[in-house]
């Protein structure tokens, strides 16, 4: 058996190994990860790093589903309220048609009609974190503007969309004058026929109008129901992507997490190893005094 005359270098060699494995396990027990550097497990690295590229889509896409339901939710509950005052014109236009309302009831009558229909230009301008919701993909633009005459469209027919997974858009919206401005179903006209069928006093013609206020509540109620659908859609849009979510957390801990027992017992021997070198090498690198006289 050959003895080496010189074993500095295989102690010193053996320290840094066990010292090595403390800090391996340390690192592991700090970061919660088996894996905390490509060399550590090349395969499961590779894998682990294309799930957090799929994993920040991810929570990119939940971002966007959080905000296209908020503006959802804002242009439902407008279209709601616009709902109730068209209810509330109806009513109105009902009773004036009955014939038998002095003029002042049917100025009275008017002057609240109008306000009606102011409110409702208030609500088809509708905003949502500085962008109009009803104006197409303006969203930088006023989109409706009350005048003496009527109400007119500044807005345009797009349709705004968002990527909400990977390969998979949602419309976000509805352009207003399709909502409101329908040729046959509109509401802002419908009112304003209303309106100047008040004015005019003509009974006739407040019954006409009035149902055609009726027949444009029936077209609207039809037209919000894609900001319903939308909101179904999204609900299970999110349970999808936070499923995906999980699966991929779950495959990245077994991949790279750790055993936090098994590591705290592999660092205590670890370290019990690396004392034990330490003692040994201190025995065998003591130095003599013959070492100091040199």
């Amino acid at each position: 058996m050959r003895i080496n005359p010189n074993p500095t270098d295989d102690i010193l060699s053996a320290l840094a190994q066990t010292d090595e494995r403390q800090q391996t396990f340390l690192m592991q027990l700090s970061t919660g990860r088996r894996v905390n550097q490509p060399s550590d497990d090349p395969a499961a690295a590779a894998i682990y790093t294309g799930n957090v590229a799929v994993e920040s889509r991810i929570d990119q896409y939940l971002q966007s589903v959080a905000s296209v339901r908020a503006l959802n939710q804002t242009a439902d509950a407008a279209l709601g309220s616009v709902v109730t005052a068209l209810n509330q014109a109806i009513s109105l236009g009902t009773e004036a048609a009955n014939g038998t309302m002095s003029q002042e009831d049917m100025n009275a009558i008017l002057q609240v009609v109008k306000g009606v229909l102011n409110n409702i230009v208030q609500l088809t301008n509708t905003s949502f974190h500085g962008t109009y919701i009803f104006a197409g993909t303006a969203t930088t633009t006023i989109p409706f503007t009350l005048t003496p005459t009527g109400v007119t469209y500044s807005g345009n027919d797009g349709v705004n969309t968002v990527a909400i997974a990977d390969g998979r858009t949602i419309s976000t919206n509805v352009p207003g004058d399709q909502l409101f401005g329908q040729a046959g179903s509109s509401v802002l006209d419908s009112m304003q026929q209303l309106i100047n069928a008040l004015q005019a006093g003509d009974h006739t013609a407040i019954g006409t109008a009035t149902s055609a206020v009726a027949g444009s509540l029936t077209y609207l109620s039809a037209q919000r129901a894609f900001y319903g659908n939308n909101l179904n859609q999204l609900n299970g849009d999110e349970q999808a992507l936070q499923q995906q979510n999980l699966t991929l957390k779950t495959q990245d801990n077994n991949l790279v997490g750790v055993d936090l027992a098994k590591a705290a017992t592999d660092l205590a021997q670890a370290q019990t190893t690396h004392q034990a070198a330490l003692a040994a090498a201190a025995k065998v690198l003591q130095p003599t005094l013959l070492d100091y006289l040199r």
